[in-house]
């Protein structure tokens, strides 16, 4: 049985092969067309599924929706730039989908649009923040330590230190989610490196 037709893309909009290896230019510009306008709205999706971190407490003593705007205000108030105070945003983003991973999840959402440094920062901040709390669940609290060769050791553990592990206070008050939008925006308009790069330029 057919699919039902989605009525915002004809069989004219879309490419005709069945398998990659059949396409032709003409398909390829269509999907190219269709790619760049669904990359423009990368932002609202990433805002919108930060969203569904509000309300979820996990035990902590703010939610971490509120968590992710205590460590954006307190990096934003720092005088960070808008790259790492996105980061500093999306840095916990992974918890719903990757429980056991989040800070990966979380590196590969912003890699494409921020230098090196801060995407390390974001992609091991795990194993940094848990100095501050492993050796209460009888884990390792050192294990930051096999990152002590790395450029960005010191760059991520001052981020746990003065951001992240600090950002747990209910009396803190945070600049709303509103507040950081545009610097989402501004910072995810256009990817700094990327293989997918070419396509979303006009």
């Amino acid at each position: 049985m057919n699919k039902p037709e989605n009525l915002a893309h004809s069989l004219a909009e879309r490419a005709k092969f069945r398998e990659m290896k059949e396409g032709t230019k003409e398909d390829w510009a269509i999907i190219g067309a269709e790619y760049r306008e669904f990359a423009k709205d990368l932002p609202d999706r990433v805002l919108e599924h930060l969203k569904l971190l509000d309300g979820d407490f996990g035990g902590f003593p703010v939610d971490r929706l509120e968590h992710s705007l205590q460590t954006a205000t307190r990096a934003h108030r720092d005088g960070r730039g808008e790259q790492y105070v996105v980061m500093a945003l999306l840095h916990d983003i992974g918890d719903t989908l990757g429980s056991y991973n989040h800070p990966e999840v979380a590196a590969a959402i912003i890699k494409p649009f921020v230098t090196e440094e801060i995407h390390w920062i974001c992609q091991n901040h795990g194993a940094f923040q848990g100095y501050y709390y492993f050796h209460h669940l009888g884990m390792d609290r050192d294990l930051r330590e096999k990152f002590r060769d790395s450029p960005h050791f010191d760059a991520c553990a001052e981020f746990c230190e003065k951001y992240d592990q600090a950002a747990f206070d209910p009396d803190y008050e945070s600049e709303s989610l509103e507040f950081f939008e545009p610097m989402v925006r501004r910072v995810m308009e256009k990817p700094l490196a990327s293989m997918y790069k070419t396509a979303v330029e006009d």
